[in-house]
């Protein structure tokens, strides 16, 4: 089961690398206006929720600093919202809460491996 805990770990740290990745040098006007980054940014987005949502719950209490409910909630909010993406939301998700998200899930990862 570690195992795969780690599996969705990393594939949140992937999706956050590949946000990160594709943003690099970009501010909020040329982002929301390159649509073609912006849909992989949406997609990886994506991708980071679904993990969270299969992390299980004794996981994610080793983690209290990560709201696991707003990282899930941003995939149902963006699979659902089907063509309204509310842009403030991505952009302060990408521009403030992913570098901190990144480092909490390397400490939790590392604390999982001892």
């Amino acid at each position: 089961m570690l195992r795969d805990v780690e599996a969705y770990l990393e594939d949140m740290l992937d999706a956050i690398q590949r946000i990160q990745d594709y943003t690099a040098g970009m501010d909020r006007e040329t982002l929301e206006a390159d649509h073609r980054t912006l849909d992989a940014v949406l997609r990886n987005l994506e991708v980071l929720g679904e993990a969270a949502k299969q992390v299980p719950e004794a996981v994610r209490a080793e983690a209290p600093g990560i709201d696991w409910r707003k990282v899930a909630g941003l995939r149902d909010i963006l699979i659902h919202g089907y063509f309204v993406v509310e842009f403030d939301i991505v952009w302060d998700v990408v521009a403030h809460r992913l570098a901190p998200l990144r480092e909490q899930l390397r400490q939790l990862i590392a604390g999982l491996r001892r």
